[in-house]
């Protein structure tokens, strides 16, 4: 396939994915092992930083915004972006009824939209990565929207062999630990540690979870990427 019809379909598979999300908003967080998912993912970041609140929290890829309901409690100002409109009409709808205080929400794709001139102490980004080609562009706009020295948790997928999703899905069939690694430190991240973190089980199948803690490093601090 030439490289405007891999344009076309990946951005074609995008708009599908969306759609699916779009459509299973509104009873999302009926699924019990979604919650529970969120508060361990949570629970693993208060572990992985220091909290207070004082954090400024970007959510990326928030969906339904669970795990920031599950830290709300321990930051500052929290704003959550997804680009699913059902999704942001489920987190809009939870402000309004003052399930999330001092909270906005973002359509924001940091792969093909500018990075938006604001800065903050925390980024969290769960499930998200997999689902997006050009994580580079990503990782590079999580630096632009740190504070020097500001926190990046990403949870995402073990590496597995393509059946989470199955044969039609373009993402990232999970990450190894080690690559990932070393694109956050390419991205301008250090003290990266990866951990384990929870599961999904998925037609009856056990896919392990991760926790990649690191933040933004000083200039000085950056370690030298070799081409």
């Amino acid at each position: 396939m030439h490289l405007v019809g891999k344009r076309y379909a990946s951005c074609l598979n995008r708009g599908v994915d969306m759609n699916r999300f779009d459509a299973r908003a509104a009873t999302w967080d009926d699924d019990p092992a979604k919650v529970e998912r969120a508060d361990a993912v949570a629970l693993k970041i208060r572990g992985a930083v220091s909290l207070d609140r004082s954090m400024r929290l970007l959510e990326y890829g928030a969906g339904t915004g669970l795990v920031t309901q599950a830290l709300r409690d321990s930051v500052g100002p929290v704003t959550l972006a997804d680009t699913s409109t059902g999704m942001r009409e489920v987190v809009h709808a939870k402000i309004a009824a003052g399930a999330l205080t001092d909270a906005r929400v973002w359509d924001l794709d940091l792969a093909t939209q500018a990075v938006p001139d604001e800065h903050f102490d925390l980024i969290v980004s769960v499930l998200t990565l997999h689902h997006i080609e050009n994580i580079d562009a990503v990782l590079s706009g999580f630096a632009k929207l740190l504070h020097e020295n500001g926190a990046l948790c990403v949870v995402d997928l073990d590496e597995e062999d393509g059946s989470f999703h199955g044969v039609d899905f373009e993402g990232h069939r999970g990450f190894q630990r080690s690559a990932l690694a070393a694109e956050l430190a390419a991205a301008g991240f250090t003290d990266v540690v990866v951990q384990d973190c929870h599961h999904i089980v998925h037609d009856g199948v056990n896919y392990p979870l991760f926790l990649a803690s690191c933040r933004h490093a000083r200039v000085d601090d950056r370690p030298e990427v070799k081409p």
